[in-house]
């Protein structure tokens, strides 16, 4: 789900990892409004019946799969050397 609503929350994830890099230390106070906003982005999505079922069939979905297979999801993405 984090990963889901990071992509989703993207924008706002920018805007903040922006204001961090050029505030330094004095983040914490000048940024407070990206990292307001990028909570209630992360908040709608967490809060969303609708994207938590979303997620839900899709876990379920990849652990079927790894039960049926035995591989996990990032071993079965991963690309196979071209030449051996």
């Amino acid at each position: 789900m984090r990963e889901k609503t990071r992509e989703r929350c993207s924008e706002q994830v920018e805007d903040f990892t922006r204001c961090c890099m050029d505030s330094g230390i004095l983040m914490i106070i000048k940024c407070r409004k990206e990292n307001s906003s990028l909570k209630d982005c992360l908040t709608a999505y967490y809060n969303d019946p609708a994207f938590h079922e979303e997620c839900k069939l899709e876990y379920l979905k990849e652990r079927g799969e790894f039960r049926r297979t035995g591989v996990p999801t990032k071993k079965r993405l991963q690309k196979l050397p071209t030449s051996m």
